[in-house]
């Protein structure tokens, strides 16, 4: 996967959530827009300070998390 570079994480912006360029638009917010219906356009209408790209990467990152994959540690 491909750095993403519009994706942040700060304990000081939204309790550390993963936002859009350090702004108070969480990746959850805009993952839980496309499943409610909204479009791009929409979004984008709605929020005109975000990007397409923005949208994007807040996809790229969410599918990453849900794929990721835990494993339990041996007890020593």
């Amino acid at each position: 996967m491909n750095p993403l570079k519009r994706i942040t994480l700060d304990p000081a912006v939204m309790g550390g959530k993963p936002c859009i360029r350090r702004m108070r638009v969480t990746v959850g917010m805009i993952v839980g827009l496309y499943a409610s219906g909204r479009t791009e356009q929409e979004i984008l209408k709605a929020y005109p300070y975000l990007e397409p790209e923005d949208l994007r990467e807040a996809l790229a990152y969410a599918a990453w998390r849900v794929e990721e994959v835990e494993v339990p540690l041996a007890n020593p």
